[in-house]
């Protein structure tokens, strides 16, 4: 499939990948903002307007907005992200201007009245409730505040209760006028589209968005540290984490592929070992998460307070083999599990829309599939060993839990087991 980019006169990228054979589109906005892009006293804000967005127009109340695209069958959502956000809809190929219509209505002209405001306000306030009752949302939390430790990529996305509250109309206007410009924008659309009309649409209703660049978001570095939370809660939720590698780093696809031979299905290693071998924990997986200047690779457990002790011992023992004894037949599992990741994605106009604008936000370009798994195959099992040295032994850890944290190493306990000589040699 050929990926049709092209870009307005305002800077705006276009991306369609018609998909004929389907009789159904999924389009939406991805903007380059997103929390890491807020200032302290903005904390939250980026995801606070992707709620407000869809309380009403001048021409739409939030009702209205919800009807128009269910009336024809279809659906809209948005999501807040640490580097963007979207604003996303899936319908029938021919109802697609009108869904044109109805995002460029709530991205544009919405009227962030103070009773919605209020309103909405209350919901986030449930939102970050619900998330600090949940023990494996609040883990990841205090990981990602323990990796970057007062920066604006270690904050929740949520935002506080302090902050939220705060905030007025005008406060999310001056974050939309400063953020939302046009060659910030990506409009990404798969499935069944007619290009001339989509082009045609977007350019009479997405020209007037401004041209001006914006501000770029402060550099984040990952420092690393520890969050112990003591719960009384019937698993401890547990996060172990390295510094990874950001999106344009030559390893970045080299730890995508040791995430998988480690902690990415039933067949990775923490599964077998830890789980179907142990039985010391339910869910156990690990994952490489990368932004535009930095990352981050992790694991993450949930165990029986009983189990804690054993548990943490056993994991580092498989990061350390990982150095040591990948073979070339567990490489060739994960590509091939990346390679059906891929194509079932492809499969998904909801999924294609959202890859080719994450492309080309974060590359500056649609990538072919092709091109992807030659990237991959050209990492071999000895290259991954060598990172595996590298991501676990010469690097700061970062360590998160909540529950029963009685039996969970501290963050110089794993230094000292790993031999980790950045954080030892600090000492």
């Amino acid at each position: 499939m050929s990926v049709e980019v092209t870009t307005l006169e305002n800077g705006i990228t276009l991306a369609i990948d018609r998909m004929q054979h389907l009789e159904t589109v999924a389009f939406g906005t991805w903007v380059r903002a997103g929390a890491r892009n807020e200032r302290e006293d903005q904390h939250g804000i980026a995801h606070l307007l992707e709620h407000m967005a869809f309380k009403g127009t001048p021409t739409r109340s939030a009702r209205q907005i919800a009807e128009e695209i269910e009336n024809v069958g279809g659906d809209v959502n948005a999501s807040t992200s640490v580097e963007m956000t979207s604003y996303h809809a899936r319908m029938l190929g021919e109802d697609l201007p009108l869904g044109m219509d109805v995002l460029h209505d709530i991205l544009r002209n919405s009227t962030y009245c103070a009773d919605e405001l209020e309103r909405e306000k209350h919901v986030i306030l449930q939102e970050i409730g619900a998330a600090n009752d949940t023990p494996d949302d609040l883990c990841f939390d205090l990981f990602q505040d323990a990796a970057y430790g007062g920066q604006p990529i270690g904050r929740p996305i949520l935002g506080t209760p302090e902050t939220v509250t705060a905030f007025t109309s005008n406060d999310i206007k001056d974050y939309l006028g400063t953020h939302y410009r046009a060659p910030n924008m990506i409009i990404s659309a798969a499935g069944k589209v007619d290009s001339d009309a989509f082009k045609k649409q977007a350019e009479e209703l997405y020209s007037d968005f401004p041209s001006e660049l914006s501000e770029p978001c402060p550099p984040s570095k990952y420092l690393g540290g520890q969050s112990l939370v003591h719960r009384e809660t019937a698993e401890t939720q547990i996060v172990l984490g390295f510094e990874g590698r950001a999106y344009h780093v030559r390893d970045f696809y080299a730890s995508n592929l040791l995430s998988m031979i480690l902690g990415g299905g039933m067949s990775s290693r923490l599964f077998q070992e830890i789980r179907e071998k142990r039985g010391y924990c339910y869910s156990i997986y690990s994952f490489h998460w990368g932004f535009s200047d930095s990352g981050v690779f992790g694991i993450h457990a949930a165990t029986g307070k009983e189990d804690v002790k054993q548990l943490m011992p056993l994991l580092l023992d498989e990061l350390h083999r990982a150095s040591e004894d990948i073979s070339e037949a567990e490489v060739d599992r994960a590509r091939a599990q990346i390679k059906a990741s891929l194509m079932m994605a492809m499969e998904s106009p909801a999924s294609r829309a959202g890859q080719i604008a994450r492309q080309i936000m974060l590359f500056g370009r649609p990538i072919p599939n092709d091109e992807l798994m030659e990237r991959l195959q050209a990492i071999s099992a000895e290259r991954l060993r060598d990172l595996a040295g590298r991501l676990f032994c010469e690097t700061v850890p970062t360590i998160s839990a909540v529950g029963d944290i009685s039996g969970v190493m501290n963050q110089h306990e794993i230094a000292s087991a790993l031999g980790s000589t950045k954080l030892l040699a600090a000492e």
